[in-house]
């Protein structure tokens, strides 16, 4: 634990290095170095998630349905997707899709229309409001999402985004095999 601590000159110590004090009291022959990585990110995404969902609520969305409407919006045009292809790509159940397509549709923000295709199926269609709200919302979500960047320099995000990526391609390759 202290080669990570002297790894960012200066840096204070945050909740994990304290959990891993605490754990390396109790369990010292346990190697808790995943939780330094693993548990700073679950961390991250706890400390940042009120406010992204604060920001969508500011549009009248919650976080899922801003999902189905960006998925929609940075498919390009015509912004349409048949709804297997959506739940694929949210990875959520077609239960769960189902829901959120009527909470939007209701809102006049997506409709579904017979595939132009294939008769027999259904396409979802981002409506003219779904799209200026999609657009907005990311907007805001961005602007929000960057003052949280503000501590690293371009340098220092462009080698974490790096480092998070590889991490994230090789759990999805063991996942695969």
């Amino acid at each position: 634990m202290e080669e990570e601590k002297g790894s960012v000159s200066g840096a204070a110590e945050d909740h994990v290095d304290r959990l891993r004090r605490q754990w390396a009291s109790e369990l010292p022959d346990l190697d808790t170095a995943p939780m330094a990585i693993l548990g700073r990110a679950y961390r991250l995404v706890n400390l940042v998630r009120p406010s992204i969902e604060a920001t969508f609520a500011s549009f009248g969305l919650d976080r899922g349905e801003f999902d189905v409407i960006g998925t929609l919006l940075r498919s390009g045009p015509p912004y349409r997707l048949t709804p297997s292809d959506m739940y694929a790509l949210l990875m959520i159940s077609s239960g769960g899709l189902t829901h959120r397509l009527d909470r939007l549709e209701k809102s006049g923000l997506v409709r579904r229309e017979r595939s132009q295709s294939d008769g027999r199926s259904v396409e979802v269609v981002l409506t003219e409001s779904g799209r200026d709200l999609a657009e907005k919302a990311f907007r805001a979500d961005m602007e929000n999402e960057s003052r949280f960047m503000t501590p690293l320099d371009a340098t220092e995000r462009e080698a974490l985004a790096a480092l998070l990526r590889k991490l994230i391609v090789s759990i999805d390759e063991m996942d695969k095999g």
